[in-house]
């Protein structure tokens, strides 16, 4: 006598990806002439924030001619818990894949970036054929000396204080996870380890936007940036009114008029 099959326990609802916050989705511009068809600005924002804070250099950037791509990089623009679950490897793949991305559309592309988005720029500088790099305050070392203490500290302590809004403008904010994950500092100092290793790979132009004031990235890792750039031509740009966010301070007209002009100078070709 045959058994009677036994019941089929229902799959457990699929759990729902977390939604992202609209002002955060990413960004393509098309170029505000005819003159930059024939190339591609990716903009990479910084650590717990999100396209949102660069939007308006994005913007600035396409209006003189170029293509912009701003991605939203994985792990950010939902809650902060993503992130922490994020690793560096991740994070630095999906900025590849994006410069990967233009490079198949357009013969020049330019890899640009505040923060944690500045040593990611760096990064595929040193392992894409981008023609030129344009760098906002990069992170290359951290200013508090509790962060590379932070892979011990993640299992431990879950989250700290956010560390955005670090601008002189006070009618400015920016938009980014009201905590900071300490998981999600372990991997931005690994993406920093990867950054350092590659600068004297770097053969490209660099530009680089540096903040009077700066409470996020110290003077040591400017130092870093420019003792690691051996074989790349560097132009260095004082921002004498901007704090950290930059993208998002007084400065912003001068860093969106340098930063066009920079994109033509290695594009022009």
């Amino acid at each position: 006598m045959d058994r009677p099959a036994p019941p089929v326990e229902p799959a457990p609802p699929a759990v729902p990806a977390p939604a992202v916050d609209p002002v955060h989705l990413p960004v393509r511009l098309a170029p505000g002439s005819g003159a930059g068809a024939d190339r591609c600005v990716v903009v990479l924002h910084g650590f717990t924030s999100g396209p949102d804070s660069v939007r308006a250099w994005a913007e600035g950037i396409a209006a003189g001619g170029s293509h912009v791509s701003v991605p939203l990089l994985p792990g950010h623009g939902t809650r902060w818990q993503d992130l922490a679950a994020t690793g560096a490897d991740e994070i630095r793949g999906a900025v590849r894949e994006a410069v990967d991305r233009e490079l198949t559309r357009h013969r020049h592309v330019v890899v640009a970036g505040i923060s944690m988005g500045g040593a990611l720029a760096l990064d595929a500088a040193a392992h894409r054929p981008v023609s030129a790099a344009i760098v906002v305050n990069p992170a290359l070392r951290f200013a508090s000396p509790l962060a590379p203490l932070a892979p011990a500290l993640a299992p431990f302590v879950p989250s700290v204080a956010p560390i955005a809004n670090d601008i002189a403008d006070p009618d400015a904010r920016e938009l980014a996870y009201p905590r900071t994950p300490v998981a999600g500092v372990a991997a931005v100092g690994r993406i920093q380890r990867a950054a350092r290793r590659a600068l004297p790979r770097i053969t490209a132009p660099v530009t680089v936007f540096r903040s009077a004031r700066d409470a996020v990235v110290p003077a040591a890792s400017h130092r870093t940036l420019l003792r690691g750039l051996r074989r790349a031509p560097v132009d260095v740009v004082p921002l004498p009114r901007s704090r950290h966010v930059a993208t998002l301070d007084y400065d912003l007209p001068l860093l969106i008029e340098r930063s066009r002009a920079a994109v033509e100078a290695a594009t022009r070709a």
